[in-house]
């Protein structure tokens, strides 16, 4: 009886210990790869980067033309490229030039992406793609203003470091106002749908 108590017991305490892993995890993922908590349109805080399309590009440059932001780095191996190249695809389906919705790449990674980088690396999917760049400073502020989190990891033996950042796609109006977001990964109808209401197609 007493060795049939333990096995019970040993099962419980394997059971909770899943769950314990299962929550850690899921609350990794929001962490990542959550919506802002306060998004653009609600802080209104102001920023102010360099555009590669040339000057300087602030958070009144957001109104205008609906467009789709996403902080991301060109070092980055896999969340950055494959969501650049969804944008592009979406684009490309949708049947819409810059006029009518504009991407715009926001570098959390300011140390390693110039102007330069940002241009050649954006070239690859959209050359119409609009690059963001500031120093530290400029960075923090622009990611208070869309409620973004970024991080660097640390440096491997050659010098090459990771960032953790958000991986959403925000949806932002043509009055420059926060619309909403399309996760990483998600569905292409989906996404497409999101967009469509967003330009009024």
């Amino acid at each position: 009886m007493a060795t049939s108590s333990a096995s019970g017991i040993a099962r419980f305490r394997i059971i909770l210990w899943t769950l314990v892993v299962l929550a850690a995890l899921v609350a990794t993922a929001l962490f990542f790869f959550k919506p802002p908590a306060t998004p653009i349109g609600v802080t209104g805080a102001p920023f102010a980067l360099n555009s590669t399309k040339g000057g300087t590009f602030t958070q009144a440059d957001l109104k205008g033309t609906p467009s789709l932001v996403f902080f991301g780095y060109t070092f980055c191996p896999d969340v950055c490229p494959t969501t650049m190249a969804d944008i592009a695809c979406w684009r490309q389906a949708l049947g819409l030039s810059e006029d009518k919705l504009r991407t715009i790449f926001v570098t959390v990674d300011p140390d390693r992406d110039t102007k330069q980088v940002l241009t050649q690396y954006l070239a690859a999917f959209d050359p119409e793609a609009t690059g963001l760049v500031g120093d530290a400073a400029q960075t923090e502020a622009v990611k208070a203003s869309f409620g973004v989190f970024s991080e660097k990891g640390p440096a491997d033996k050659n010098g090459y470091y990771a960032v953790n950042h958000t991986a959403n796609v925000f949806l932002i109006g043509k009055n420059g106002e926060f619309e909403g977001t399309i996760d990483y990964g998600e569905n292409k109808e989906t996404a497409e749908a999101k967009i469509k209401r967003l330009v009024g197609a």
